[in-house]
């Protein structure tokens, strides 16, 4: 579900670093899952304007000016992606403070926050379950190294958020899966309203398997029913054909004969045919299995 993932983005992108470590902490996330090294520097591609503006804004802390050097365009998606190119003295200085701050992030928790948010920002996506799938909630961020996948795991920890690392061709994804871990994530990371799109979503998805499970629980109860009203009719007929059913209580061979008589009727059904209770004939009919099974098995 791509909207609930910009949801997420611009619930994050609003979170803007307010210590220089922690902007330090967010360019670490975004060059850590969006940049790749150029002769001279490096570049980020992105297809929101956002995320660029971000990346800019926190660059410039630093005295640092990208520049944004060409629009290309997605055949796939139909989009323009943005490349925003820092090189020199710029590239230098960004890449020199990001690279010696890792230690750090486990030190101080705003920087921690700040790598996190900014990693999904960069390389983060979530899926929820499409209608009538048993699982999809999904959480992952794309990272171009294990070593950066395993520590943000690791920064998750943290925060008593748990996550797992899978190699996925060249890149190595961490992700946390259920509704549950990812609304916790959410939580912890500040992205309110998208928590609250996933409450939503997970509350009509909890009605829907509810009714689901009723409508199956009433299909598994009618299998039965009819499964017993068959057993129950041809016990009767064998019965009837041994002259049995006419040696019988009045009580007995009236129930037996509604049950020949409507072999598909519930016995419900039956017991307002005879005018007794549904208690009463579900009596009479063990009473007359009973029998069955005494005398013809």
């Amino acid at each position: 579900m791509t909207n609930f993932t910009s949801e997420i983005r611009r619930d994050l992108l609003a979170h803007i670093p307010k210590t220089r470590e922690g902007a330090a902490a967010a360019l670490a996330g975004l060059l850590a899952t969006g940049a790749s090294l150029t002769d001279g520097g490096f570049e980020i591609v992105s297809e929101n304007e956002r995320v660029a503006e971000y990346f800019l804004r926190l660059a410039e802390l630093f005295g640092a000016r990208p520049e944004v050097r060409e629009a290309m365009r997605d055949p796939k998606r139909k989009r323009d992606k943005l490349v925003i190119f820092c090189g020199g003295e710029d590239a230098e200085r960004i890449l020199h403070v990001t690279r010696t701050l890792h230690e750090r992030l486990f030190e101080d928790g705003e920087a921690a926050l700040a790598y996190l948010r900014a990693a999904l920002i960069g390389g983060g996506s979530c899926t929820l379950p499409h209608d009538g799938a048993s699982t999809g909630y999904h959480l992952e961020c794309v990272f171009f190294t294990e070593a950066r996948a395993e520590e943000f795991c690791e920064l998750l920890s943290g925060f008593e958020l748990f996550g797992k690392v899978v190699r996925r061709g060249d890149t190595f994804v961490a992700y946390v899966k259920s509704r549950e871990a990812i609304s916790d994530v959410l939580s912890v990371l500040g992205a309110g309203s998208a928590l609250r799109k996933l409450d939503a979503v997970s509350a009509a998805r909890e009605q829907s398997n509810n009714e689901n499970r009723i409508q199956n629980c009433m299909a598994g109860n009618a299998d039965k029913a009819a499964i017993a009203s068959a057993a129950q009719t041809l016990a009767l007929q064998k019965l009837r054909e041994a002259g049995v059913l006419s040696t019988l209580p009045e009580g007995l061979r009236e129930a037996a004969r509604v049950r020949l008589e409507h072999p598909t009727l519930s016995l419900s059904e039956l017991a307002q045919l005879l005018g007794v209770s549904k208690g009463g004939l579900n009596h009479r009919m063990r009473k007359l299995m009973q029998i069955y099974g005494e005398i013809c098995q």
